[in-house]
């Protein structure tokens, strides 16, 4: 089991932070570019599954799967989205991206005089305590395939 890479984007599509942990395999493109694709593809999932649904979605749309990974999305009523990608065999992260916002995020960027939370979130505490909380999860492992 593993994580792959975190991005946060704002409400605008701009990527906030990205990291990455056990990815194995590079898009072939720029980051900006990848950032664009991955704003996109939520953006476009997001207007479908609210098009489709048969119910009105309190929650919203929280994850996909491919045959290589799980796509893992949390939006705050702020804007923010957290997207986590992991292996298929972490089944709900929701309380992660939600323990991540609230716990990593408001205390160490929004709390932070120093930092502007509406530009690339440059803070080596957020960083690092990011770092340690990903690494600490039941479902990291550094050798995952």
């Amino acid at each position: 089991m593993t994580v792959h890479n975190l991005y946060i984007f704002d409400r605008n599509g701009n990527c906030l932070y990205y990291n990455e942990w056990n990815r194995k395999k590079q898009a072939g493109i720029s980051k900006e570019e990848e950032f664009k694709l991955m704003y996109g593809m939520l953006f476009s999932i997001r207007s479908f599954v609210s098009k489709m649904s048969p119910l009105d979605m309190k929650e919203g749309f929280l994850s996909f799967q491919t045959s290589k990974y799980r796509l893992h999305y949390y939006e705050t009523p702020s804007g923010l989205k957290f997207v986590m990608n992991t292996d298929l065999s972490v089944t709900n992260a929701r309380d992660t991206l939600q323990h991540i916002y609230s716990n990593l995020y408001v205390e160490f960027i929004v709390k932070n005089p120093v930092c502007a939370s509406t530009q690339t979130l440059e803070s080596e505490l957020f960083s690092s305590r990011l770092d340690a909380f990903i690494r600490a999860l039941p479902y990291y492992s550094p050798r995952a395939a």
